[in-house]
């Protein structure tokens, strides 16, 4: 029958054997050379303080809101104009051109490639389609994500026990070089950054970075923009003339790409995508990172939706019966809170009858976060109603 041995370390002496039931192999745990208590007398570990543990979280949901890039609720494909320009080929990222040539973002789907085995299907990602080579002073060209101050509190910003932060990420370019991230802190306007180099082109590649944490200026509890993480891809001598801060600082205008080398915007052929986004508490490295918390698409598309929700109208009817004194409301529940009043788009444009002029329901009014209202006014004590039709969409956002 096979033993069990438990020994000292290499320098100690004595070993204690036991039998081991249903092997016929020799197993050996060997102990480590430091004094303490390994198990209490009571069978309890609760001496064992100084193991490591990795993969716990002080929140159960990720930080990053679809970062596998799954939801794409205003369409997958957008063509930002040489102008200042802001598209989300993806919900919860957005993709900043200032003045800096033209591009197409998009949502790809992916079918090969390591972030492909590491699970991610989806990506955003964008491509020159008009290159400036030589980009004026204030041009600018960056990715960005933003989160709620009240979602930040995790990092205990601004007191002596401020957390520090790692952001993690796959990506993917035709260039290499060295691209700058910037996690920007809103209420105290505040900055520090990290580099990561693109070493092989057109292949993914996973980078994590660390960031130092800051006990300076307490964050609000609050539905306000907290952090910021900027991703630069290009620009100007504005936002290059000074240093990547690897320590917090007051945010400077010439620091916020001064280590960046990609400048997507010179060529044509260039493009740069990103998936897998995640932010954790605390400092790791890529042998010690989480795994990617994985939700399901009906969480992901929820959560995306406190701030953009897209609703189809084409089968909206608005029927009643009223005096011409009398308006109709009809309220529409958001499927989940928003974070603030939302702005609207879009409207009703099928039939129509029975509806006073300039009274139609047509729009979204009396908006709040929680609803939204039709309304409208009969032209006579007789029956309003109006329809949608194919492609009649409401649009509401309450992004950061």
């Amino acid at each position: 029958m096979a033993k069990v041995k438990i020994q000292g370390h290499a320098s100690g002496t004595g070993i204690l054997t036991v039998t081991a039931p249903n092997t016929d192999v020799n197993r050996t745990i060997t102990l480590p050379d430091a004094t303490g208590t390994l198990l209490n007398s009571d069978g309890s570990g609760a001496s064992l303080t100084s193991l490591p543990i990795t993969g716990l979280r002080p929140s159960a949901k990720p930080i990053i809101i679809n970062g596998d890039m799954q939801v794409a609720q205003r369409g997958t494909s957008f063509s930002h104009a040489d102008e200042n320009s802001a598209k989300r080929p993806v919900d919860r990222l957005i993709l900043n051109t200032g003045s800096i040539g033209e591009y197409t973002s998009i949502q790809e789907s992916l079918t090969s490639g390591a972030a492909f085995e590491a699970g991610f299907k989806k990506a955003a990602r964008i491509d020159c389609t008009t290159a400036v080579a030589s980009p004026d002073a204030g041009d600018y060209f960056y990715a960005e994500y933003k989160i709620e101050a009240q979602d930040c509190l995790a990092f205990k910003k601004g007191t002596s026990a401020a957390e520090t932060m790692t952001v993690a990420f796959w990506v993917k370019s035709n260039k290499t070089g060295t691209g700058q991230l910037n996690v920007r802190e809103n209420d105290n306007d505040r900055m520090c950054s990290g580099t990561y180099a693109i070493s092989v082109a057109d292949t993914w590649e996973h980078k994590v970075i660390n960031i130092a944490a800051d006990t300076s200026g307490a964050m609000n509890n609050d539905n306000g923009l907290g952090y910021s993480f900027e991703f630069w891809l290009g620009s100007g001598s504005n936002t290059t003339s000074g240093a990547a801060p690897t320590a917090w600082e007051t945010r400077a205008g010439g620091d916020r790409n001064a280590a960046g080398t990609l400048n997507i915007n010179d060529n044509t052929a260039n493009d740069w995508a990103i998936t897998g986004l995640q932010v954790e508490v605390g400092t790791y490295t890529s042998a010690t990172l989480p795994p990617f918390q994985f939700e399901s698409y009906g969480d992901n598309l929820a959560r995306c939706m406190r701030y953009f929700y897209s609703y189809d109208a084409e089968h909206t009817d608005i029927e009643g019966y009223a005096t011409t004194a009398t308006y109709l409301r009809f309220f529409f529940e958001f499927p989940t809170e928003m974070r603030t009043t939302p702005t609207s788009t879009g409207s009703l444009t099928g039939i129509v009858s029975g509806v006073r002029s300039g009274d139609t329901p047509e729009t979204p009014t009396g908006l709040t976060a929680y609803n939204f209202c039709l309304q409208g006014r009969p032209s006579s004590t007789t029956r309003m109603y109006q329809r949608g039709q194919a492609g009649d969409v409401f649009e509401f956002d309450a992004e950061l």
